[in-house]
């Protein structure tokens, strides 16, 4: 079998950068927005339907509002689709609404099978009155535009709908305005934003401050994405950010504390979570080979082996550049809590750290845990490597060990047939 790239590794590929961003609930998406300037639909968080209750009728005396939206919180996108937004038009719909909403696992297009369970709702004031003209809804989004380098704003007068089918059957009716750092969000930028949208008059005006608000919170807190679907334009000429889907670049949480104490470790895999208060970068996938990895860039090429090899990753598992034993025992009981695990390949290249200190690291783990019952092909390579297989070898565990990555994908595909 010979080793070449695997182009079908963009499922972890995706999955691996989804580890560096921290996202956000509707909610607190909102409050961010706002304290930017971005006007927002207003709403109250609550966990069980008496404070959904409550949160209404604080709406009614700080809106006016007589009907509320009730929407599930999670961090996942098509709510709507599973039953997780409804209109109440009554207190006794709203404390009804949420009883039936909080404890629900909320199955949409984004979650899987099992759904997600919900433990809050935001109960959001009305803002689709009647007035003095239609109400129309937008998409808007903030991004970086990864072939220039640069962020970018997309939009469209497609609001409300799934932006991908947008983009399929309409691509005509998206744009985007590219930014250029030194310059920012430009005054022209927003006057053709506006423009494009088809607005005009005091919803024309409203829009470019809104786009001017929205780019400069991007922009402020370091983040990966604002995605705002709709944008509404209501009946008296107001824009508003009636959703938001926020996410955070997880490398600059250092510096903005307060957007880390705001992330929801419920809505994340517990396994990834508990990886992560070890040091190591775990993403789980489905499949049957378990990887342990030192460096990014191995570890894709680990998984590109045990692809070719006939079976699939299992994880995205990076112990870093020190993977003393400690590290390595946690990484292998992380790594066997997946049932559907076959065999584990540990692909460690000996730069920075000695290879024989590995070796010793994985003698000591596997001493730790106990009895591992499933295959475990070890391949060092770099300082000290066959040092570090002849320990292996001595140790009397049950453990492959391997120099040449291509013998490694000869176990993989031997253990697996």
């Amino acid at each position: 079998m010979s080793i070449e790239v695997c182009n079908s590794n963009q499922s972890y590929i995706f999955a691996a950068l989804r580890k560096q961003i921290m996202n956000l609930h509707e909610y607190q998406g909102k409050e961010l927005l706002n304290s930017f300037g971005v006007n927002i639909q207003r709403g109250i968080v609550a966990t069980t339907p008496e404070e959904a209750v409550a949160a209404a009728e604080k709406l009614n005396a700080n809106t006016g509002t007589s009907w509320w939206v009730i929407k599930a919180q999670v961090h996942a996108g098509g709510r709507g689709k599973g039953g997780g937004v409804k209109l109440a038009k009554s207190l006794d719909e709203v404390k009804s609404i949420s009883n039936d909403i909080l404890g629900m696992y909320l199955v949409t297009p984004q979650t899987s099978v099992e759904g997600k369970l919900v433990s809050q709702v935001l109960i959001c004031e009305d803002v689709y009155y009647p007035g003095e003209s239609e109400t129309s809804e937008f998409y808007m989004s903030v991004l970086l535009n990864r072939a220039t380098g640069r962020n970018m704003i997309m939009y469209s007068t497609e609001g409300g709908m799934d932006i991908e089918s947008v983009a399929e059957n309409t691509p005509h009716l998206i744009f985007t305005e590219e930014i250029v750092p030194k310059l920012g969000i430009t005054e022209e930028q927003c006057i053709r934003i506006s423009t494009n949208l088809g607005l005009n008059g005091i919803a024309f005006e409203e829009m470019k401050n809104f786009v001017t608000s929205l780019y400069k919170a991007y922009d402020s807190t370091d983040s990966s994405l604002f995605e705002i679907n709709p944008v509404l334009k209501t009946s008296d000429n107001k824009i508003l950010a009636v959703d938001s889907k926020v996410s955070i670049d997880d490398n600059s949480l250092f510096r903005h504390k307060d957007l880390a104490a705001l992330r929801d470790k419920r809505e994340e895999d517990a396994t990834e979570v508990e990886a992560g208060e070890y040091g190591l970068n775990f993403v789980k996938l489905d499949g049957n080979v378990g990887c342990m990895v030192n460096g990014a860039g191995l570890a894709m090429a680990t998984m590109d082996i045990i692809k070719m090899a006939g079976g699939n990753p299992a994880n995205f598992l990076d112990v870093g550049g020190t993977a003393d034993a400690k590290r390595v025992e946690q990484a292998f009981r992380i790594i066997l809590k997946d049932k559907n695990v076959k065999a584990i390949l540990v692909n460690i290249f000996g730069g920075i750290v000695r290879c024989d200190r590995v070796a010793q690291g994985i003698v000591d783990a596997y001493n730790n845990i106990g009895n591992i019952n499933i295959p475990l092909i070890v391949r060092l390579e770099g300082t000290n490597a066959t040092e570090a297989k002849k320990l292996i070898d001595e140790s009397g565990l049950k453990v492959e060990s391997v120099i040449l990555l291509q013998e490694a994908a000869d176990k993989v595909a031997e253990i697996l047939a």
